[in-house]
């Protein structure tokens, strides 16, 4: 039945006003709490404080003023992206609060629409069916407000572009993660999956000068040198003291095992990038792909910020992983296993004392994305993916 359903919303044009709806009922969901009488954010303010994080990073930065200090007065949390990020939330700044919001939030779920739906996924029910599980766990990451879809959006694009052998927009894309969150620049990996390798360095370096200058246009040289220098700063202080929903807090709250954070992400990227040393699976999409779910997923679960909504960038991965390839009945147990555990867990399917008492202090919802990351590098190492070759770059996007 759900098949059917999905099948009759096949035309593009019905699905992104589907998605156009389903933003505006989450944004006017958390638009309906306002501001107390004396300016200071109530509880309930937080159900979008993240955009208000982000619309007035802009206005402190053309007021010239610390992007990375607590202002009470107007947010929850401090303002941990760059001025680059904050330098290009101004279209939405000036605009009011409500559009603002439903245009952030649809711009994250319609890029990431617009990449899950180019991927060479078919037929096209199991497209449908990938986009399903990813917009379930898209409606988390909106409902915080967060920009955890763009960045998996855009990642994915950076490899459909480089699949159409279009280097420097991949490198744009790729770059454009870092200027958000800098965990994005792990996908710079993706270039070693392709030929023209010095084309994507140079792409790389003047895309990356470019968006590291762009906020001159409103600050001066000496400003934006002590811009970047507080960002570090924050950066580093937030790196102590936290496991998230990850690998770590996984092995800590479950077996005992403390105070081994920087080896635990020491080995898993050595054995995230083993598979890379395979160079003659490189001539298959089907390795391509999975090498792009196993760098979606890495940086989530070996993440010592992880939290809830930043699994809408897991969840990409993982059902790029499944849908991309034949599904097999161990596969199928794992996709179900997310599907309870990682995406419907935080939802009030589940009971809140489940949810407060088991589901949040056991980590759950990171668990299922850690078994499928382990048996998708099972079969990057193993298989061989070569008996069906394609061209690369491939054709299939045009």
């Amino acid at each position: 039945m759900i098949v059917s359903a999905l099948e009759k919303l096949g035309n593009q044009k019905l699905l992104i006003v589907l998605l156009a709806v389903i933003t505006a009922i989450i944004s006017i969901q958390n638009y309906n709490v306002t501001p107390d009488p004396n300016g200071s954010p109530t509880q309930e303010l937080t159900l979008y404080s993240n955009y208000l994080i982000f619309k007035n990073s802009f206005f402190h930065l053309i007021h010239h003023q610390n992007l990375y200090i607590f202002y009470s007065s107007e947010r929850v949390d401090f303002f941990k992206y760059s001025p680059t990020f904050a330098l290009f939330m101004a279209p939405l700044a000036v605009l009011p609060n409500f559009l603002g919001l439903f245009l952030w939030n649809f711009l994250n779920l319609f890029i990431l629409y617009l990449a899950i739906w180019k991927l060479p996924i078919a037929p096209q029910k199991r497209k449908l069916l990938a986009l399903l599980f990813i917009v379930m766990e898209a409606i988390t990451a909106m409902q915080n407000s967060q920009s955890n879809s763009l960045i998996a959006g855009l990642i994915i694009l950076a490899f459909l572009s480089l699949e159409k052998n279009k280097t420097g927009l991949a490198a744009l894309f790729i770059v454009t993660t870092i200027f958000i969150k800098i965990f994005g620049g792990l996908a710079f990996v993706l270039f070693l999956l392709y030929p023209h390798k010095l084309k994507a360095v140079i792409y790389s370096a003047l895309w990356f000068a470019v968006l590291i200058l762009a906020p001159l246009l409103v600050v001066t040289p000496v400003e934006l040198l002590g811009i970047y220098k507080s960002w570090w700063g924050l950066l580093s202080s937030d790196y102590n003291g936290s496991e998230g929903l990850s690998v770590m807090a996984w092995i800590d709250v479950w077996f005992g095992i403390t105070n081994c954070k920087q080896v635990i992400v020491l080995l898993g990227l050595m054995l995230f990038c083993i598979p890379l040393l395979r160079y003659p699976q490189f001539q298959s999409q089907k390795f391509r792909l999975l090498i792009l779910a196993s760098t979606l997923l890495w940086v989530i679960i070996f993440n010592h910020k992880a939290e809830s909504p930043t699994f809408v960038i897991a969840v990409a991965g993982l059902v790029i992983w499944f849908f991309s390839q034949a599904a097999s009945p161990f596969n199928t147990v794992l996709l179900l296993l997310a599907l309870v555990f990682t995406i419907l867990s935080p939802t009030d399917i589940f009971p809140a004392h489940i949810r407060n008492d088991i589901f949040i202090p056991y980590v759950v919802k990171v668990v299922p994305c850690i078994l499928i990351w382990f048996k998708l590098t099972y079969d990057l190492l193993r298989s061989d993916f070569r008996p069906s070759p394609d061209r690369l770059p491939s054709k299939e996007f045009s």
